[in-house]
């Protein structure tokens, strides 16, 4: 007697609805991961490490505008060695500042002179160098702007200033939230000033 043929076999289940859809987020999840440590390699020698050019005398010693002040610290420092005659100040925060007053009524062995930028950004403060350094024949200057920011400082200045540019870091915070802060401000600041025609 043979025996009775096998019963088929009960398809697999088909899978559930959820599951395309967590495999849709997951792959963009890991995407998105990928984009922001490209990008976060990317900025590092940009915002982070940025170049930073050796000291030596120059024309004038330019500091640019904004909070914390110890970027102004910096700039009477590198005045007091005797790296340039003249030390202008961008007074971003506006020369009724009193924190500014140390800065730019004290008395000191070297001259200095503050300016409000016309406009407030740093286009404004790199129009005002390139005027100055058209009157008084600047060849070489130094800049000190705080770290995220020297390097789209001196793509700004050096949009003005055709002569020898040195920038110097002011220390800044290093924590992760302002870090991430300033990946956003300054690639923004970047785009606008690609965009930017002439000086």
């Amino acid at each position: 007697m043979t025996a009775p043929p096998p019963e088929p076999a009960d398809p697999a289940p088909a899978p559930g609805p959820r599951w395309p859809v967590l495999r849709r987020v997951a792959v963009g999840l890991a995407g998105l991961l990928l984009v922001i440590a490209a990008l976060t390699a990317a900025g590092l020698p940009v915002f982070v490490h940025p170049q930073v050019d050796p000291l030596r005398p120059a024309d004038a010693i330019v500091v640019l505008g904004g909070t914390p002040y110890e970027r102004f610290d910096v700039g009477l420092e590198l005045a007091e060695r005797g790296l340039a005659p003249e030390l202008v100040i961008s007074a971003s925060t506006g020369l009724k500042d009193p924190a500014m007053a140390r800065y730019c009524t004290g008395e000191h062995t070297f001259r200095v002179s503050c300016f409000e930028p016309d406009p407030w950004t740093t286009q404004g403060e790199a129009q005002e160098i390139g005027r100055r350094a058209a009157a008084e024949h600047w060849q070489h200057i130094i800049v000190v702007t705080f770290t995220p920011h020297v390097s789209r400082a001196r793509y700004i200045v050096g949009k003005c200033f055709g002569g020898e540019l040195t920038m110097v870091a002011s220390p800044s915070r290093t924590d992760l939230a302002f870090t991430a802060w300033m990946y956003l401000r300054q690639s923004a600041g970047y785009l606008r000033a690609f965009t930017e025609i002439g000086c």
